[in-house]
């Protein structure tokens, strides 16, 4: 008698059963990471800058082995408390930069008091991320490389637009868009170190320098603006759309 043929169980060939498991696998995991990083950031806000990575395992309630499951190192967990920074500083910037009908002062000086009012209701944050270098780390991933390019690279976009709707050149403004986010990058860690003014009186200091700045070029080009004029007409200029808005 000839052998019975065993039944053959039906398989998918395309792996889209497998390919969802692993999709919410990677979706779990995300979220987890997300979830030690906010820990992490309540452990710097409680024990400083100096936090170890017993006292972040201790506030996110898992044990260190864990914590080093979702991160490879300190390194890695550098790296994403500062993209959490980051996020949190661009959410407050990005629509300071939108904001239309505003004087020249009152567009710097409200991106100046939201960067400024970050980094004094998050001094330690600031610090952990600012202060810690690893030098094993890929310079592309240094969180506050990062934070100064895309705070320069709006404030470019914003200023070449102004300068061309001016009907000036506006080759210059990536120089002194990083020149402008160092100098106020410097000028915040000094003052979060120092204390020795108030908020509103470096966001005036510094806002006097950047509007003496950008002055010193518009008068080069035989153009003066009021500062505390609104540039409304400018604005619905900038409200069309531009087929390049590369600086």
């Amino acid at each position: 008698m000839s052998e019975i043929p065993r039944p053959v169980k039906a398989v998918r060939t395309d792996g889209s059963r497998g390919d969802a498991r692993k999709e919410r696998w990677r979706e779990h995991r995300l979220a987890r990471r997300a979830e030690l990083v906010e820990a992490a950031v309540r452990a710097i806000g409680d024990k400083g800058a100096e936090v170890g990575m017993d006292d972040i395992a201790a506030e996110a309630g898992v044990s260190k082995p864990v914590l080093y499951r979702h991160f490879s190192d300190k390194s890695d967990l550098h790296q994403a408390v500062g993209e959490w920074g980051t996020k949190l500083l661009m959410q407050r910037l990005e629509p300071l930069f939108q904001l239309r009908d505003q004087s020249p002062n009152q567009r710097i000086r409200r991106l100046l008091d939201a960067y400024l009012g970050l980094i004094e209701e998050y001094p330690d944050l600031y610090r952990f991320i600012v202060q810690r270098t690893f030098a094993d780390r890929p310079a592309e991933s240094d969180p506050v490389s990062t934070e100064k390019t895309l705070i320069a690279n709006s404030l470019s976009r914003l200023l070449g637009r102004y300068m061309r709707a001016l009907g000036l050149d506006s080759g210059g403004v990536e120089v002194w868009s990083h020149g402008l986010v160092g100098m106020v990058q410097s000028a915040g860690d000094w003052w979060l170190d120092r204390q020795s003014m108030s908020r509103a009186d470096l966001t005036a200091y510094l806002a006097q320098v950047i509007w003496a700045a950008i002055d010193g070029v518009l008068r080069s080009a035989g153009m003066t603006l009021d500062p505390d004029e609104s540039l409304d007409l400018l604005d619905e200029q900038l409200q069309e759309p531009e087929v390049d808005d590369d600086v």
